[in-house]
């Protein structure tokens, strides 16, 4: 039987958690069963207060070759080895008629991958310069200006005849808030196609549609970084990596758990597919009036909002408010795509995100 290799669950060992003990949830269960449908984050929510510990479960575990592999049907039972929580996994064997041992479906993925696959191959963000400089759609053979599979389109470029293209929508354009750079532009794939005939104007046929191409879209070679593997290793983000939510995927205010958004930092910054941070709303700042009385953000006087940009003695920073964690799935070269896998409170934009520590566990 063909055994394919799971992601190691999410291993984050960072100054604000006891590397030796493990925090057990309220009434957890004493074993599980496997089902299908299941993700290993789901799963160690049954057992853990802190998910983020799921693999010291299965530490000093002899009988587990291959913890990481975990299949529909297996069962785990919770045991204490040394007073530290463990678990054991009883492997799932079903045989077919005549005894033979058959297939019982793949192993456990981290977390749903049918949520991020569109994003792994539809969505991009390049260079605004690199977009400008490929050819676009000029026209096609049909008269209607919405092209879709079967229709050829006519290309401002010599292509080679076989080359296999894919179609781009621009999006939007992500820009840095402090420094005012230019971090990328968003680029949507449309539709995919081949070059059945070269020359000045070369003639594409569509073969794939997402949605509708139009005149100006651009086509760029089909590359397979475009096409990204949905496998990877959750980790903690980098300690000294302070990011902000800069996009929301859907047009909408706010997000919640499972939903998309775009972060300002990518592969230059050292983001590394697998990165969870934790997702705060900055912490208001409390002025201490002339009264010697609290003033909230929203009941400021134009002396106080002076006050709280000058005096440290006069202005109080209240904590950040935790709202969830997001796990990165998609980088670019200044930009990044994360996808929100817990959420107390709604993501918005310009939320901050940190490397998570023991106190942002709350409720998951």
């Amino acid at each position: 039987m063909k055994r394919i290799l799971l992601l190691a669950f999410l291993t984050l060992t960072t100054t604000f958690i006891n590397a030796d003990t493990l925090t057990l949830k309220s009434g957890h269960p004493d074993s599980y069963i496997v089902k299908k449908g299941d993700t290993l984050w789901d799963i160690s929510a049954f057992f853990l207060k802190d998910p983020w510990r799921w693999p010291k479960l299965w530490g000093a575990n002899p009988q587990i070759a291959n913890p990481h592999l975990i299949y529909p049907g297996d069962r785990l039972t919770l045991v204490f080895i040394d007073g530290q929580p463990r678990l054991v996994l009883k492997q799932h064997i079903k045989k077919g008629p005549e005894g033979r041992i058959s297939d019982k479906g793949g192993p456990i993925p981290a977390i749903d991958l049918s949520l991020i696959q569109p994003y792994l191959v539809h969505n991009r963000i390049v260079d605004p310069e690199w977009v400008e400089s490929l050819p676009m759609i000029l026209a096609g053979e049909s008269t209607s200006r919405h092209h879709v599979v079967g229709n050829v389109v006519y290309i401002n470029a010599n292509l080679p005849v076989g080359e296999k293209l894919a179609v781009y929508l621009e999006g939007r354009e992500f820009i840095d808030k402090e420094n005012s750079e230019v971090l990328g532009q968003e680029i949507i794939l449309t539709a995919s196609g081949r070059v059945t005939e070269s020359g000045e104007i070369s003639k594409v046929e569509l073969l794939s549609s997402l949605r509708e191409s139009k005149a100006g879209y651009r086509v760029a070679p089909v590359e397979d970084e475009a096409l990204m593997s949905a496998y990877f290793i959750p980790k903690a983000s980098p300690e000294t990596t302070i990011a902000n939510v800069i996009a929301i995927e859907k047009d909408v205010r706010e997000v919640g758990k499972l939903d998309i958004v775009y972060l300002d930092k990518g592969a230059q910054d050292g983001i590394e597919t697998g990165h969870v941070f934790a997702i705060y709303r900055d912490g208001e700042t409390i002025v201490i009036n002339s009264d010697g009385k609290p003033v909230s953000t929203i009941d400021r006087n134009a002396y106080d909002r002076l006050k709280a940009t000058i005096s440290d003695d006069e202005a109080l920073k209240m904590p950040d408010i935790y709202k969830g964690k997001l796990m990165v799935f998609k980088v670019f070269d200044k930009t990044s795509m994360g996808i929100i896998i817990a959420n107390e409170r709604p993501v918005r934009l310009d939320d901050k995100l940190v490397t998570p520590k023991t106190t942002d566990l709350r409720g998951e």
